[in-house]
């Protein structure tokens, strides 16, 4: 019976220090619960650092853990940026371009348009040009004494019988060669024949202006336009000046992207060169340039190009034919004033052209008038009857099939050819012509409604 007393005190005795050491651990554990920081988050290492060995291994995997999450953070931080630059860009550049593409009609690429960069003003050169152009005396001075004589005053008188919307305005106005682009797009037309002459050379009454076909070429693009040279008679015009010149303009210019080129029947791109004047150099020197045989030939060269003669009289089309031309335009846009610009002569002449192999590009435009500058040339005016006058040209052009019209002129302001935005304006005695009961933008729109009618012609024509 002692025995069984002594060890039930003892089992009792155990059981007591057994719950007390329970106890204390359960205190210690409440007590290391409270002391964990509130910034431990679900599985934090806390308390490893009593033992010196897992806390080095715990900060090598802290810190192998960390780096991994820096490469993985700097790496979607860099393709996010990527991607910022990538989006930032697109909506830099496309936006734009899709919205010019909502905007206007796509670019008809076989409506070719001549376009004068030759006008200034003092804000930009310092001086007008162009805009103060003199009156030309007639060739006989018995008519020339019934007229005026002297310059033009600009900005209230200009040489022009119409005035421009952008008043007298610089060609290199940044502004301005933009306002050109975005019109001459809206009307669809797609191919800017730029006048040009060599650097340092000009007509009589302008200044240099190939310092600027860097930056029409620019504009140009932005646009989705085209723009070719419609080569001046500039001074000693020959067969090896005109080898020197195109070389100078494809090597200067034709990697541009708006630097046009044609593609011809036999599937080759090749540059366009209209040349204004040409039948005032004979065909042999002509064909020095443009045959296979000649002595300074182009043909078959890194430059070889169509070029496109003017046609004046009808005797021409066999100087263009034999000089090795590979066309005719036949610019003017006056019915009738020459044989060439009578819409009358187009099917012959197409005719011609289809059995000698040549293109045929009649020019058509809403009218002329050039009294501002030769007063006493009202003889060629041509009314432009609130549109029919340019409607009637573009029909007559269209009968004929032609692989391309050219239309005289985007800003020829001086023989009232222009199609370009006009303004009425009444300034002391001057009263400028208008485009009225129209806008000012309604010769745009005729060009844009006929683009759009040869192209679905041409679709019936290739069938």
């Amino acid at each position: 019976i002692l025995n069984y007393d002594i060890m039930a005190r003892f089992r009792r005795r155990t059981c007591i220090i057994l719950l007390l050491f329970i106890l204390f651990i359960c205190s210690i554990m409440m007590a290391l619960k409270t002391l964990r920081p509130d910034r431990a988050g679900f599985g934090d290492p806390f308390g490893l650092g009593l033992l010196p060995e897992l806390q080095q291994r715990t900060v090598l995997l802290d810190n192998k853990q960390n780096s991994l999450n820096r490469i993985q953070g700097d790496t979607a931080t860099r393709v996010s940026n990527l991607h910022s630059i990538a989006v930032n860009t697109m909506k830099a550049s496309m936006p734009p371009e899709n919205k010019l593409e909502e905007e206007f009609s796509s670019p008809n690429y076989n409506f070719h348009i001549f376009y004068y960069s030759w006008f200034g003003n003092p804000q930009f050169d310092g001086k007008y040009i162009h805009w103060n152009h003199p009156l030309l005396p007639h060739w006989d001075p018995k008519i020339a004494n019934n007229y005026p004589k002297g310059r033009h005053n600009p900005p209230e008188d200009i040489g022009a019988n119409f005035y421009p919307e952008l008043g007298s305005y610089s060609s290199k106005d940044p502004s301005v060669i933009e306002a050109h682009m975005k019109q001459m797009r809206s009307a669809a037309t797609g191919v800017i024949v730029l006048s040009w002459y060599p650097p340092g050379m000009a007509d009589e009454n302008g200044e240099p202006t190939d310092d600027l076909v860097p930056v029409i070429l620019d504009y140009a693009h932005k646009y989705n336009l085209k723009v070719t040279f419609h080569i001046e008679p500039y001074k000693d015009r020959d067969d090896r000046s005109m080898y020197h010149n195109v070389k100078y303009i494809i090597d200067k210019y034709g990697g541009h992207p708006a630097f046009y080129r044609h593609k011809t029947s036999t599937g080759r791109f090749l540059p366009m060169f209209y040349v204004y004047d040409s039948y005032v150099t004979i065909p042999e020197i002509w064909a020095n340039l443009l045959t296979v045989s000649g002595s300074q030939t182009i043909r078959n060269t890194p430059y070889d190009a169509l070029f496109i003669a003017l046609l004046v009289e009808e005797r021409h089309k066999h100087d263009i034919h034999r000089s090795g031309f590979d066309g005719m335009y036949t610019y003017f846009a006056t019915n009738g004033f020459s044989y060439g610009s009578s819409h009358h002569n187009w099917a012959s002449l197409k005719a011609f052209c289809d059995s000698n192999n040549l293109m045929f590009i009649p020019s058509v435009g809403p009218g002329y008038i050039d009294t501002s500058i030769r007063p006493w040339n009202n003889h060629n005016t041509r009314n432009r009857v609130n549109g029919k006058y340019y409607e009637t040209a573009f029909s007559a052009a269209l009968l004929v099939r032609p692989e391309i019209i050219s239309i005289t002129s985007f800003n020829e302001w001086h023989e009232g050819t222009q199609i370009e935005k006009a303004v009425p304006k009444r300034t002391g005695q001057v009263v400028y012509l208008d485009y009225k009961p129209h806008k000012p933008n309604v010769y745009l729109e005729l060009t844009q409604k006929w683009s759009e009618k040869y192209r679905k012609e041409q679709e019936q024509w290739l069938m």
